[in-house]
């Protein structure tokens, strides 16, 4: 027998009382922001048949924790939110009548993610706003995402912004092929110049053609690299997008969020998942984005509803290791008051169990000595472990 029992699994972490404490307490902020909002909590199982995840091809069969049941059947660990809750809304919700707002708070699985912060399991929230179309809602969910890492400690945010059909115009417009647009992204979201630069001599693209390409990796900003890029596109779908992430940007400006906001034409993820605007929050000390959201108007369609879809989740866990970084303190739950008995006084023991009990009730963090200290063995405890109040009963 290995000592494996000793140690957590690569990737998963046991959590501290500190950090738990400020973790449940970030928890329980979020749900209470969230209500705010509308959204109603909903739990997911934390196994799913695996085909919720890949009959879709929402996710790489290969990225998630497998398990077999009794019936042979392929199961998986939760992956992630979003595609748990299209298919509670299309199924456990179907005759609810739409826009509908629900939101979760749990644990997700990846199998091989762990670097630069992230763990294989870690604490995902987030929100879905289903069945609502158009700048209002993507705004919507921005913001909230926005008030989301304000309410928990993220000050230093930055939202990137992007629009996946701005791309999808502006290749259609050079009359580029899917697979020659499926290197140009993926040159794109590595910003990698010298292979932009070899695949536009390739396609023989006029230098305005190229120029227009490269503005997509380079122009970051607000309505200025908007306008800039409107005057350079033709297709009506490209000049759509802009047009939408204007208006967020107003929306967002009228909530007070501005400030955090810049648009990156860069932005693209996946162009199988998402079908317009998406976005990404940073903030400084962790290499990842801690929030991700934008509109998936397809996935609904598998689990047989259709509903406009946006979103965004946040990584708990990635956003309390920025925190950790940045300087955010995270003690250990204080015990104020230290309450001990003399064993042999009759009805010591009683007084000191009432005592305690009564300091409880108005909301003290009272400890109970179990092992019958004497008043100056409890000093002596109590000093070791930072307790500030020590009561000692020997008399009734």
């Amino acid at each position: 027998m290995g000592n494996n029992r000793f140690y957590t699994a690569d990737g998963f972490c046991d959590v501290m009382p500190g950090m738990c404490k400020f973790k449940k307490e970030s928890e329980g902020k979020l749900r209470e922001l969230f209500t705010t909002y509308g959204y109603k909590e909903i739990e997911t199982p934390g196994i799913e048949y695996m085909d919720v995840y890949t009959d879709g091809d929402f996710v790489d069969a290969e990225e998630l924790y497998k398990l077999v049941d009794k019936k042979g059947r392929l199961i998986s660990a939760r992956y992630d939110g979003t595609i748990p809750a299209a298919r509670f809304a299309a199924t456990i919700m179907k005759d609810v009548n739409p826009p509908l707002r629900l939101c979760y708070i749990e644990n997700m699985y990846r199998f091989d993610q762990i670097g630069g912060g992230k763990q294989s399991e870690f604490t995902q929230a987030g929100v879905e706003l289903l069945g609502a179309s158009g700048s209002l809602s993507e705004a919507e969910v921005i913001a909230l995402a926005i008030r989301a890492c304000l309410a928990i400690g993220v000050n230093d945010l930055q939202i990137s912004i992007g629009q996946v059909k701005l791309f999808e115009g502006v290749m259609r417009q050079l009359g580029v092929s899917k697979k020659q647009a499926e290197l140009i992204k993926d040159a794109i979201d590595s910003k990698d110049l010298v292979s932009l630069d070899r695949i536009a001599r390739e396609l023989m693209l006029s230098d305005f053609d190229k120029e227009t390409i490269l503005m997509l990796v380079e122009l970051q900003g607000g309505q200025e690299v908007i306008d800039k890029l409107m005057a350079r596109v033709a297709d009506e779908g490209a000049i759509a997008a802009l047009k939408n992430i204007a208006e967020v940007l107003k929306i967002l400006d009228e909530y007070g969020y501005a400030k955090y906001v810049t648009v990156d034409f860069g932005l693209l993820g996946s162009l199988d998942y998402y079908t317009g605007m998406i976005f990404k929050g940073f903030t400084y000390e962790v290499g990842f984005p801690i929030v991700s959201g934008g509109r998936y108007d397809n996935v609904m369609k598998t689990f047989g509803r259709e509903l406009e879809s946006v979103g965004f989740s946040m990584s708990l866990s990635l956003v309390m290791t920025a925190l950790m970084r940045q300087g955010t303190s995270m003690p250990e739950p204080k015990v104020e008051v230290i309450v001990g008995y003399d064993n042999n006084v009759e009805g010591a023991r009683a007084g000191a169990i009432k005592y305690a009990q009564d300091l409880r009730e108005q909301g003290t963090s009272v400890v109970l000595d179990v092992n019958n200290l004497s008043h100056e063995q409890l000093d002596e405890f109590a000093s070791k472990n930072e307790i500030d109040v020590v009561v000692f009963i020997d008399e009734v």
